[in-house]
C-alpha cells in the first residue's frame, strides 16, 4: 500500500506463478459502512480512487486465470484513507471554506482555541481535537472455538475517555463486524472455530470522531480434537487417530505431547488427524494430548488427551510340542520389554466348528486338556496387560490319534492275513491307518496303508511268524497315533509233491518230499489205512523218513503236513502198498490122493497172504532122503534134469493161482488140489508121469520171476516150501518105492517172455463177494432168510470201511459252514478241487470223484448246494465240464429245507461270473427233466446241461419198485452217451450219500451184470465208501440194490428185454409217452 491520500489509495502485490503473466486481478473494495465495488487490474498495480477521506477500507484480491473465470484464493489488507480539516461554520451564516490549508495545529486535551487569518476579510478561530495514540500490547487471550479476549495499552492521558472501535474480518469473509468497548479490553464472540481472524482495533476522541491509527492482531479460533484412539501395528510404533470437524481442520497441524506413567516422552508435530507414533514401548500405558494448531503453527486450540496402553506385541516363535490324544502343551516368545507383567489367553477349538474355548495364562506355555483325539485345533495365543490385548499368532496342529484295538487276524492262508481293528475316535474315519509287517528280526519289512479299519496283507512267507504294527495317522497324513501290534503266523504251505516207494521185501515205506515254500520246523507223515494209523515227525532240514512196523503188501494212505509256528499245512496225500515178501510157510504137510501107477492128487491148504497176494503155485518132487525142504536151487532143475539124473528135485508144474480151484474141507480151512503127472506143460517144466520105484515129494512156492530160458530165477523169486509129505508108493510100484512131494507157493510171478521183462499176475485183495448170475438167487433167497438177515450181516461188515481217511479240507473252519451235515463230509483223496480264486480255501465243495464201471472218475457224488454254495455248485458244473446233474431230493421234504433250489425258474440267472439260462422243462409225474446253458464271463462259448430230477424217492428210503430206479437210470445213461467220455455226471440228494450211492451202485451193477455174468453189490458199496462215507446210507437202500440186481437177472433170463429195455427208452419217457400195449411187470420190474 503506498500515496495513501484522502480520494485514493496505492496498490501494489505480487504473484510468482509461471502463468502469472496471463493473469488479471479483481480487486474488492469494502468499506465499514458495508459498501462494496470491484475494480480490475492486468498487472500486480492499481490506483484505487473515490474513496472518502478518514474510511476504514478493506482491499481483497482475487487472480484470475486467462479464462477469466477461474479465480485463485484471495488476500487482503485493511486501510484508512487520510482526513479533511473541517471548520466549523458560525452560526447563522453559511459559507464553505475550501482551498486552504491550516498548518501547524497542535491537538490535546489542553488545547487552546487560535486565531488564523485565512484572508483579508476571513478569520477563522480553531479549536484543535487531536487524533488518539494508537493502541499497543495487544494481546489474545482465552482464545476458544467461538469467542477470543482481546486486551490491549493506550498511555494517551485522554485515554480515559477513548472509546474502542475493534473491527472483525474473518479472513476473506465480508462484510466486517464491529463493536466498541470503553475498556481497554473486549470479548469477541459469535466466532467460528478454526478460523483465522483479524481484530483491528482504532481509539475514538472523547468527540466520537477524531480516530486514532489502527493496530491488527491475527488470531486464530481454536477447534478441539476428540474421539481419540489409537492402534498399535508394529512394536515400538502407534497410530494415533483423531477426529475434528472444523472445515479448515485440513490446515490444521497437531501437538501431540506424550507422557508415560512415570515421565514426559516428548513431543510430535504432524499435518493430519492422524499420526504415527514412534518411540512407544508396547505394553506400556501412555498419555496422549493433542494440541490443534491453526495455520501460523502458533495458535494452539484447546487440547484434548486420552490414556492409552500400547498393545502388547504379538508373541513369537508359537510352537506346539507334547502332543497327545486328548492335550496339547503350547509354548511362545514374547519380547517386549513389560513382558513379564503380561498374561496371555489362548483361544482354541476344533479347525472344523465354530466352537471356541477360552484358558489364560501367566506363563510362557499352556497345556491344553479335554481334547478330541485325531482332530486338528486352531489355537490363537493373545498377549493381555492392563485391559488391553496385542495381536494374536496362530498355529494349528492335530492331536494324536488313539491307538487301534482289538486287532483280529482272520483268513489266514499261507502267503496273506486279513486284520480288522476297532478305533472309536468321532475323527476316525478321517483316519489312514499305516500297517508295518516285520519278521525274524527284521523291521519294518515293508508297509502298506489304508483308508478303512481292515486290510488284507499279501505276498507273505508260508509257515512265518509276523509282527503286524498298525499306526493310526490323522487326516493331515502326519500325526501319528500311538502303535498297537498283533503277532500272528501264516499258514504252513504243503509240500508241493512228495512219493512214497516200498522197501524191497521189509514192511517198510520210504517216503521223499520236496521243500514247501517259506518256513516249516517240522513235518507229521500220517501213516494210516482202516485198521492202523501212526505218526512220524521229521525236523525241518530233512526230505526224507521211512515208515517201519507196517505190514507186508498192504495199502497205506501217506499223508504230509508241514507244521510250523504252532500251524499245520493242508495235507498232501497219496496210497503206498508196502513190498511183499516170502509167505509164511506152511506147518502143514500135503496130503496125497488118487495114486495111480504115474500120478497122485496133491491136497494142501491155501498159503497165507499177510506177506503178499499168493500169485502162483509149484509142485516139487524130490527122490532125496534128505532135508524136510527142498534147496532154493532146485527151483531151476526140470524133470529133463531129472532123467538126466543132474538132480533128484525138480519142478514139475507152475500153476496161476486165479486158475485154482478151492473147496471146503471137513475142517472148513479153505484147501487147493492139484494133479501131479497128468503130462501139462508150464514154462520149461514138464507135470510128466510119475515114474515107477521113484521116491516123490510136493512142495509150493511164492513169488516166481523168470530168466530168460522159462526157468525160475530163484534169487529174485519169493518163496516158501511146505514140508515134504509122507513117502509115498505108487499102485504100479512092486517094490513099494517112495515118493515125497511139497507144495512152494509163489508171491509174484516175473518175466514169461524170452526177453527177460516181468510179466505180472493180476491181483486185487478180496475186498468182494461176488456172485454169478445163475447162482444169484439161490444167494439172494438165503440173504435174505430170517427177515433179511445175511443182508444185514453184510451191510453191518460194510458200516466202517474207509471211515479212517482224513477229511482235513472239510474240517477247516473256513470250510464248515459250506457242508450241510457234519458228520458228512468229504474225504481229502477223493474230494473234487475247484480252482483257487482268492482264498486257499476256495478250492472246497463237499462232494467227491466217484466210480464207475468205466473209469475212476465217472461220477461226483455232491450234498445238495446250501444258499451260500450255490455258486460254488455252477462253480464245479463249468469247470469241471459236467454236461448230466442227477437230483434225487425235493427241495422240500416234509418242512424241512433239503436242497437249495440252484437254478433259475425262468429266464436267466448269474452266479458270481457264470449266466445259467433255463431252456426247456418237462414235467412228468416220477420225474422232471429241465435244460440249461452255462456260460462263463471269459469264455467265447458256452455248453448245455440237462438235469433229471427224480421225485419220487423218500429221504432215507427206497423207491415204490425197482422198475421206476432202473428206468430212470436208463434215461440218464442214455443221455451220457452222448457227452464227452471224459465229462462226470454229477449226482445229489441232501446230503450226497444215501440215493446218491444207491442211484451210482445200480448203473455199476447193471453194467456189470451185461459185461461180466457176475453181481458184486458188496463190492461196489464197499468200493463207493472208500471214495465217500456212508454211499447207501440205510439197510433198505442195500436190501433194494440186491432186489433190482435180482429183478434185471430175472427179466433177463425171461429174455423179455436186454436190460436197455426197449418197450420203455429213455426218448419215449421223455416225450411223455407211455408204455405200449403188453407192456408187462415182472417181480416189479418191466419185463
Amino acid at each position: 500500500v503506498s500515496n495513501v491520500s484522502t480520494h485514493e489509495v496505492s496498490l501494489t502485490w505480487e504473484n510468482k506463478d509461471a502463468a502469472a503473466s496471463e493473469y488479471s486481478y479483481r480487486i474488492l473494495i469494502a468499506n465499514e459502512t458495508s459498501s462494496t465495488r470491484n475494480m480490475m487490474s492486468s498487472t500486480t498495480k492499481a490506483v484505487i480512487t473515490g474513496l472518502n477521506p478518514g474510511t476504514f477500507y478493506q482491499f481483497t484480491i482475487f487472480p484470475c486465470a486467462a479464462d477469466n473465470k477461474t479465480e485463485g484464493d484471495p488476500n487482503s489488507t485493511l486501510i484508512y484513507t487520510s482526513k479533511n480539516h473541517n471548520i466549523q461554520k458560525p452560526a447563522g451564516e453559511h459559507f464553505n471554506l475550501s482551498g486552504h490549508s491550516i498548518t501547524d495545529i497542535k491537538g490535546g486535551p489542553k488545547s487552546f482555541p487560535k486565531y488564523y487569518s485565512l484572508s483579508k476579510n476571513v478569520y477563522v478561530f480553531v479549536f484543535p481535537q487531536t487524533e488518539p495514540s494508537p493502541v499497543s500490547d495487544i494481546q489474545a487471550t482465552n482464545i476458544s472455538t467461538e469467542q477470543v479476549t482481546l486486551t490491549w495499552e493506550n498511555n494517551d492521558t485522554a485515554a480515559p475517555n477513548y472509546t474502542y472501535v475493534i473491527y472483525t474480518d474473518g479472513n476473506g469473509i465480508s462484510p466486517t463486524r464491529n463493536q466498541t468497548s470503553q475498556n481497554k479490553n473486549a470479548v469477541i464472540v459469535g466466532l467460528r472455530p478454526g478460523t483465522l481472524y483479524n481484530f483491528t482495533i482504532v481509539p475514538l476522541a472523547a468527540d466520537n470522531m477524531t480516530k486514532g491509527d489502527p493496530k491488527v492482531i491475527h488470531i486464530y479460533t481454536s477447534n478441539p480434537v476428540f474421539n481419540i484412539w489409537v492402534t498399535s501395528i508394529l512394536a515400538m510404533l502407534s497410530l494415533l487417530h483423531m477426529q475434528n470437524d472444523d472445515t479448515a481442520a485440513s490446515e490444521y497441524n497437531y501437538r501431540i505431547h506424550i507422557e508415560n506413567e512415570t515421565s514426559p516422552v516428548g513431543n510430535q508435530t504432524f499435518k493430519t488427524m492422524f499420526a504415527v507414533v514412534i518411540d512407544v514401548e508396547p505394553g506400556t500405558s501412555y498419555k496422549f494430548t493433542i494440541f490443534p494448531l491453526a495455520a501460523d503453527n502458533k495458535s494452539e486450540g484447546d487440547p484434548n488427551a486420552t490414556n492409552i496402553s500400547i498393545k502388547p506385541s504379538a508373541v513369537s516363535n508359537l510352537k506346539v510340542i507334547n502332543v497327545g490324544t486328548t492335550e496339547v502343551t503350547l509354548t511362545w516368545q514374547n519380547n517386549d520389554a513389560e513382558a513379564s507383567k503380561y498374561t496371555y489367553r489362548i483361544l482354541y477349538g476344533d479347525y472344523g466348528t465354530s466352537v471356541r474355548q477360552n484358558i489364560t495364562s501367566q506363563t510362557m506355555n499352556a497345556t491344553l486338556t479335554g481334547l478330541q483325539p485325531g482332530t486338528s485345533y486352531l489355537f490363537m495365543v493373545f498377549s493381555q496387560v492392563a485391559g488391553t490385548e496385542g495381536d494374536s499368532n496362530t498355529t494349528n496342529t492335530y492331536t494324536k490319534p488313539s491307538p487301534v484295538s482289538d486287532i483280529q487276524a482272520t483268513n489266514i492262508s499261507t502267503e496273506q492275513v486279513t486284520l480288522t481293528w476297532e478305533n472309536n475316535d468321532t475323527a476316525a474315519p478321517n483316519y489312514t491307518y499305516v500297517i508295518y509287517t516285520d519278521w525274524n528280526g527284521i523291521s519294518p519289512a515293508w508297509n502298506q496303508t489304508s483308508r478303512n479299519k481292515n486290510a488284507v496283507i499279501v505276498g507273505l512267507q508260508p509257515g512265518t511268524s509276523y509282527n503286524f504294527t498298525i499306526v493310526p495317522l490323522a487326516a493331515d497324513n502326519m500325526t501319528k497315533g500311538d502303535s498297537n501290534w498283533i503277532h500272528n503266523c501264516t499258514e504252513a504251505a504243503p509240500v508241493p509233491s512228495f512219493n512214497c516207494t516200498p522197501v524191497t521185501k521189509e514192511p517198510k515205506l520210504t517216503v521223499k518230499w520236496e521243500p514247501p515254500a517259506g518256513n516249516s520246523a517240522n513235518f507229521s507223515i500220517n501213516t494210516f489205512n482202516d485198521a492202523w494209523s501212526s505218526e512220524t515227525l521229521v525236523l525241518a532240514g530233512s526230505l526224507n523218513t521211512t515208515v517201519t512196523n507196517l505190514n507186508y503188501s498192504t495199502s497205506y494212505n501217506v499223508s504230509i503236513i508241514t507244521r510250523s509256528c504252532g500251524k499245520e499245512s493242508l495235507p498232501m496225500q497219496t496210497t503206498c502198498d508196502t513190498s511183499i515178501t516170502n509167505p509164511p510157510a506152511p506147518v502143514e504137510k500135503p496130503i496125497i490122493t488118487s495114486i495111480t501107477h504115474n500120478s497122485f492128487k496133491i491136497q494142501f491148504s491155501g498159503f497165507e497172504s499177510t506177506n503178499g497176494p499168493l500169485m502162483a503155485y509149484a509142485i516139487v518132487i524130490t527122490t532125496a532122503k534128505e532135508g524136510n525142504i527142498p534147496p532154493n536151487s532146485s527151483l531151476n532143475d526140470t524133470y529133463n534134469d531129472f532123467k538126466e539124473k543132474k538132480t533128484k528135485t525138480y519142478i514139475t508144474n507152475v500153476i496161476n493161482a486165479t486158475q485154482m480151484r478151492a473147496f471146503s474141507s471137513q475142517s472148513n480151512s479153505l484147501q487147493y488140489e492139484m494133479k501131479v503127472g497128468d503130462t501139462s506143460k508150464s514154462y520149461a517144466y514138464s507135470n510128466a508121469p510119475l515114474e515107477p520105484l521113484g521116491s516123490y515129494c510136493v512142495a509150493g512156492f511164492t513169488k516166481i520171476e523168470f530168466n530168460n530160458d522159462d526157468r525160475i530165477d530163484e534169487e529174485r523169486s519169493y518163496v516158501s516150501f511146505t514140508p515134504y509129505s509122507q513117502a509115498i508108493t505108487l499102485l504100479q510100484d512092486p517094490g513099494k518105492a517112495k515118493i515125497k512131494c511139497c507144495i512152494e507157493y509163489f508171491a509174484y510171478i516175473g518175466p514169461v517172455g524170452k526177453d527177460g521183462k516181468n510179466s505180472e499176475l493180476p491181483f486185487s485183495p478180496i475186498r468182494s463177494k461176488s456172485i454169478k448170475v445163475e447162482n444169484f438167487e439161490s444167494y439172494f433167497k438165503k440173504q435174505q432168510a430170517d427177515s433179511n438177515c445175511g443182508f444185514a450181516e453184510e451191510y453191518e461188515d460194510s458200516g466202517r470201511v474207509g471211515i479212517n481217511q482224513p477229511k482235513f479240507a472239510a474240517e477247516l473252519t473256513e470250510n464248515r459252514r459250506k457242508n450241510r451235515y457234519n458228520n458228512v463230509l468229504p474225504y481229502d483223496i477223493s474230494r473234487v478241487k475247484l480252482s483257487i480264486q482268492n482264498h486257499p480255501t476256495d478250492d472246497y465243495i463237499n462232494a467227491n470223484y466217484m466210480p464207475g464201471y468205466n473209469s475212476k472218475k465217472e461220477f461226483i457224488a455232491a450234498q445238495g448246494p446250501l444258499h451260500n454254495t450255490v455258486q460254488d455248485f455252477w462253480r464245479m458244473i463249468w469247470e469241471k465240464n459236467i454236461y448230466a446233474v442227477v437230483m434225487l431230493t425235493k427241495c422240500v421234504e416234509q418242512g424241512r429245507t433239503k436242497c437249495e433250489e440252484y437254478w433259475p425258474d425262468k429266464g436267466s440267472n448269474y452266479y458270481d461270473d457264470i449266466t445259467v439260462t433255463l431252456v426247456s422243462e418237462c414235467v412228468l409225474p416220477e420225474w422232471t427233466i429241465r435244460d440249461f446253458t452255462v456260460e462263463g464271463s471269459d469264455a467265447t462259448e458256452s455248453h448245455s446241461v440237462r438235469q433229471f430230477h427224480f421225485t419220487s424217492w423218500p429221504d432215507h428210503g427206497v423207491p415204490e419198485t425197482t422198475d421206476l430206479l432202473i428206468n430212470f437210470r436208463h434215461l440218464v445213461q442214455e443221455n451220457i452217451r452222448q457227452n464227452p467220455p471224459e465229462s462226470p455226471t454229477l449226482v445229489h440228494c441232501s446230503a450226497g450219500v444215501g440215493r446218491t450211492g444207491t442211484f451210482i451202485a445200480i448203473d455199476r451193477l447193471i453194467q456189470q451184470i451185461e459185461m461180466e455174468n457176475t453181481s458184486d453189490v458188496y463190492g461196489v458199496v464197499y468200493d463207493l465208501r472208500m471214495h465217500r462215507p456212508l454211499m447207501v446210507q440205510t439197510e433198505d437202500q442195500y436190501v433194494f440194490l440186491n432186489q433190482c440186481v435180482l429183478d434185471i437177472i430175472k427179466s433177463q433170463r425171461n429174455k423179455k428185454s436186454d436190460l436197455i429195455y426197449q418197450n420203455t427208452t429213455a426218448m419215449a419217457i421223455y416225450e411223455n409217452f407211455g408204455p405200449t400195449p403188453g407192456f408187462e411187470k415182472a417181480n416189479g420190474y418191466h419185463a
